[in-house]
């Protein structure tokens, strides 16, 4: 695509081994962007540097760690330019009753997809700031409405949009545009894992089924970029969950009403209990840096 305003671009991708950071990234490479890949699991990053149509960086970077994503940005400055273009992709799940949940791995949980975003983007904003450049929030329609035994997963996403809101009132001036990507089930490891989890193939088998349809990754990132390369506000899918936003203060009513049913027959069921982390990119996380103190950049 080389009338794409990405050609030539520098694009920065985390969570980008697999599943939505993957597809993103290829379909960037596909429109002539340079792509930096960000993430765990340096084999698969290395791979599909390797893969994509043109020049590409794999940077094994964990987002908790303020020292480890200084360093990333600076190699991408080093070999491609300041970024254009930042997509803050990363992220992990885990659902179970907040009862009953491990504290370590409910912390870990917003510290990867909030706290994990806000330094990505602390660490790439000077690069944005002399591009005039997009950063891009991956948020969920947990942003929208929260739902139960998911509690931290929808804190860190309604937190995500918040800062998002946030960034983008402070450097409008400045020439940056901040978007947000409102999602629902996409076809990722982390969603066909949780189908194996009562607690949470529960929660979407009483979702109407519009709602229950799951999207291709690679459907799904061809529908961001667009977004990317219009610099779009706001970007929703399906297209529906744009109903759901404008409707959100209606939602917290009846997700109570419907909890207030299910919630104690799932937990008579013994279907409550805490998932641990979720897909394979959930498990490369706890392996590479559930434990690691992060350093000061």
């Amino acid at each position: 695509m080389t009338d794409s305003p990405l050609r030539d671009r520098t694009v920065v991708v985390t969570g980008a081994a697999r599943g939505l950071g993957a597809a993103l990234a290829r379909a960037c490479a596909d429109r002539g962007a340079r792509l930096a890949l960000l993430g765990h699991e340096p084999g698969r990053l290395a791979a599909l540097a390797a893969d994509l149509p043109g020049p590409a960086l794999a940077l094994e970077t964990d987002v908790t760690d303020p020292a480890g994503l200084a360093d990333a940005a600076r190699a991408v400055r080093a070999r491609f330019g300041p970024a254009s273009v930042v997509i803050a992709n990363a992220g992990i799940a885990h659902g179970g009753a907040f009862a009953t949940s491990d504290p370590g791995e409910w912390r870990r949980l917003i510290d990867v997809n909030l706290t994990g975003s806000a330094q990505t983007a602390r660490a790439f904003l000077p690069d944005l700031l002399a591009t005039a450049g997009y950063y891009l929030q991956i948020a969920s329609s947990a942003s929208l409405g929260a739902a139960p035994l998911m509690s931290a997963y929808c804190a860190s996403k309604a937190g995500v949009e918040a800062f998002a809101h946030s960034l983008r009132a402070e450097t409008a001036h400045r020439g940056v545009a901040v978007g947000i990507a409102y999602l629902n089930w996409i076809d990722t490891d982390m969603i066909r894992d949780a189908d194996r989890y009562p607690v949470l193939s529960e929660l979407r088998a009483h979702m109407p089924p519009p709602a229950r349809r799951t999207f291709p990754a690679d459907t799904a990132a061809e529908r961001l970029v667009r977004a990317v390369e219009r610099r779009r506000g706001a970007v929703f899918l399906p297209p529906w969950l744009y109903l759901a936003h404008l409707a959100r203060a209606a939602l917290p009513p009846v997700v109570l009403r419907l909890s207030r049913r299910e919630v104690p027959r799932l937990e008579a069921e013994g279907a409550s209990a805490p998932t641990g982390p979720l897909g394979a990119g959930g498990r490369a996380d706890e392996r590479a840096g559930s434990h690691r103190a992060p350093r000061r950049p």
